[in-house]
């Protein structure tokens, strides 16, 4: 008797645990930057199976494979986007070109050997970018195919001149193209459509979807003034806005025609944004997109991006928002794409609090301003902000996951290469 009653109650445990709706795991995200895993990955097939079982035994459930740098060469099967052959990369000597001399399909690999270990891929795009140079160096599509160059955005420099990014050497680095360009827009809604037919990849992450992140002055190309002066509905009295040249922040309230200027860039993004959504859900409606950006939302005016739900008072919120109209916060975006990351980048000291400048702060100002629109990752650079350059930091990795995913939809880390280089391969297993 007393065995059949145990009986009975294990089947009546069994049933009732059975019954239970299971907890949604929240994501854990690891990131794989192109250009600084190149030397890795780029020839080594081998490395990447290794790495992903690697990564997988440390807890993380999904990885964003870098396939499209900032040189805007691919990394992936594209009927329209230039297969990526070499790399610019920092050297004793200077910087220089690696070379990719392999022909596998570096995106399919890391799908492949990434759902072997169990892991999830994402495939992480740099949208509004199109190249890259350094002394002795002029690299991707806009340098490989020179009448691309009239892509490019047009930034206003400290002495006043007009320059298009692709002529100017002043500047190290990525660079961007006009979002406001109908060419632009329709090369990249195809690049994605070649993106999203990829079989097996679970998502899709647009990066710098976004003007230069380093001026409001970015930006003023023919292009945009026709569409600017559509916008506003006559010529603009000021061309280009921004009277006093080398704005990297607002240092008074903007005036009526650079609050239009403003808006008129966040319209731009949102307006891509949406129809990068209809894009990749035209291919696989169930195939996430998502987007990056960054977390210091009061400073991200000046890259031309309204990340926040559009129902968010920004006016009323945000103190540095007090000047934003009812149309700079409709080009909110939150709405549009099925999930965001946050880069909550600080220094290391810099975990715990309820304000921007602090890990626990962005996320928490994050779903404030999301609205519960979509659901959102967050996380830290764990290679470049304060006190994370020297490495020796694998001990606050499980604090700082552990605060965000209090905060957030789920965790990420960025970036792989910082794992590799201070070893912390065993810091959040």
């Amino acid at each position: 008797m007393r065995n059949f009653t145990r009986s009975i109650l294990l089947l009546i445990i069994t049933i009732l645990v059975a019954c239970q709706p299971k907890v949604q795991e929240k994501p854990s995200v690891l990131w794989i930057d192109g250009p600084a895993n190149f030397g890795a990955y780029a020839n080594n097939q081998d490395s990447i199976a290794t790495d992903c079982e690697r990564i997988a035994g440390m807890g993380f459930t999904h990885i964003v494979v870098d396939v499209r740098s900032t040189s805007g060469d691919v990394l992936f099967k594209s009927s329209v986007a230039p297969e990526l052959k070499s790399m610019p990369g920092w050297s004793p000597n200077g910087y220089i070109l690696r070379e990719r001399t392999a022909s596998f399909d570096y995106l399919q690999a890391f799908i492949d050997a990434g759902h072997k270990a169990g892991l999830k891929v994402l495939a992480g795009v740099n949208m509004m970018v199109g190249g890259w140079s350094a002394p002795g160096i002029k690299h991707g599509m806009v340098y490989d195919h020179p009448e691309r160059q009239e892509w490019c955005a047009v930034d206003l420099k400290k002495d006043g001149t007009l320059v298009n990014q692709a002529q100017d050497d002043s500047t190290l680095g990525g660079r961007f193209l006009d979002p406001a360009n109908p060419a632009v827009q329709e090369f990249l809604l195809s690049m994605l459509r070649d993106l999203a037919s990829y079989k097996g990849l679970d998502g899709i992450v647009m990066d710098r979807c976004r003007y230069d992140d380093y001026a409001m002055d970015a930006g003023y190309t023919a292009e945009a003034l026709r569409q600017f002066t559509e916008y506003i509905g006559h010529e603009p009295e000021r061309w280009p806005v921004f009277s006093e040249p080398g704005h990297i922040f607002l240092d008074k309230e903007p005036d009526t025609i650079e609050t239009q200027w403003l808006t008129f860039r966040c319209k731009v993004i949102h307006d891509f944004v949406a129809r990068a959504a209809d894009t990749v859900h035209a291919v696989r409606k169930d195939l996430p997109l998502g987007v990056y950006v960054g977390a210091w939302f009061s400073e991200y005016y000046r890259s031309g991006v309204n990340w926040t739900s559009p129902s968010y008072n920004l006016a009323k919120e945000e103190p540095t928002f007090s000047w934003a109209t009812p149309e700079y916060q409709a080009a909110g975006f939150a709405n549009l794409v099925d999930f965001m990351f946050l880069g909550a980048y600080c220094p290391a000291a810099n975990v715990h609090g309820d304000t921007e400048k602090t890990m626990e702060g962005y996320a928490k100002l994050g779903r404030k301003r999301l609205c519960g629109d979509v659901q959102f990752c967050a996380g830290p650079d764990i290679g470049n902000e304060k006190g994370f350059e020297k490495g020796g930091q694998g001990a606050l990795l499980p604090e700082i996951k552990e605060t965000i995913m209090k905060e957030a939809d789920g965790f990420f880390l960025f970036d792989l290469c910082h794992i590799r280089m201070f070893d912390y391969w065993d810091s959040l297993r």
